[in-house]
């Protein structure tokens, strides 16, 4: 074994193991939010209406559920009339909870069967989809390559790894430590794929960034420390809206998980972006919008 796996895969395996220890506590409070959301989010027989005729499929992130990920933005959809719904996906075999670990092309076929089972549970011809961190980046494999973009009207990626990440620098390093891409590759797929300069980044991107009938929106932050640069977020192409979280609230401090997780300012510029026709100023007020 090479000297640097014998470093990396006991932490690997000290992530893991600590990952896991802390499932029973967080299991029952997952519960206890999955009891709460069969009268919210995730309610299959919800019908989308004339004012919000799409349901919204909300793609969680890397180390992240289909609960947890969505207790901030999930309820302030449907409390705004919209049909939500949410998945997990990119399940490792043996390690609960948390999830976006796995190949993201198999994440993306998994996010390909449930875009179908909630068009046929609400009868929309189309869904939109609103992702955070990996959650906002995988949806475009889905699109640009299993049929999405006749399905899908507009992806809204909040701090989305669009091309690749340097983890502020540190994926820089790994050429420089025999065995560590490789380590990085069989634990973890998911997280290889994500790095700047992989195979994956290189075709997703490969030709172009955006597909033709799809609406395209990014949310960032400048305090973004996982997905770095933070501008690489940024896609180009038609039908692209960009979002620099700072230039509706210069005060907004959100870094990467934050974002996605409580940051109110920007769920009202992903409502926005889902009700582009009622689409309201974002400012720092927003956050008791």
């Amino acid at each position: 074994m090479l000297p640097w796996k014998r470093v990396l895969r006991p932490l690997a395996a000290l992530l893991l193991t600590a990952a896991v220890a802390v499932v029973p506590a967080t299991t029952a409070q997952a519960a206890e939010a999955a009891a709460t959301t069969h009268s919210g989010w995730n309610d299959y027989s919800c019908k989308p209406s004339a004012a919000h005729p799409r349901p919204v499929v909300l793609v969680h992130g890397t180390f992240a559920n289909s609960v947890d990920n969505w207790l901030g933005l999930a309820p302030y959809l449907k409390n705004r009339g919209y049909c939500v719904f949410s998945l997990d996906y990119g399940q490792l075999p043996g390690v609960p909870f948390f999830h976006a670990l796995g190949p993201i092309e198999k994440s993306a076929e998994q996010l390909s069967a449930h875009v179908d089972k909630v068009l046929a549970a609400t009868g929309a011809a189309e869904a939109d989809l609103v992702g955070h961190s990996q959650g906002g980046m995988m949806p475009r494999y889905y699109v640009k390559f299993l049929g999405g973009a006749g399905k899908v009207n507009a992806l809204v990626g909040i701090a989305p790894n669009n091309h690749g990440t340097t983890l502020g620098g540190l994926a820089n390093l790994l050429p420089y430590f025999p065995g560590a891409e490789d380590l990085l590759s069989t634990a973890t797929p998911a997280l290889a794929q994500q790095m700047a300069g992989s195979a994956f980044m290189t075709k997703l991107n490969e030709g172009g960034d955006t597909v033709p009938g799809v609406r395209y929106t990014v949310i960032a932050t400048k305090y973004d420390e996982v997905v770095t640069p933070y501008r690489t977020q940024f896609l180009n192409g038609p039908d692209v809206k960009n979002v620099l979280i700072q230039d509706k609230c210069a005060v907004d401090l959100s870094e990467h998980a934050l974002l996605g997780l409580t940051d109110r300012i920007a769920f009202h510029e992903v409502v926005n972006a889902l009700d582009p026709a009622r689409a309201t100023p974002t400012t720092c007020a927003s956050v008791i919008g």
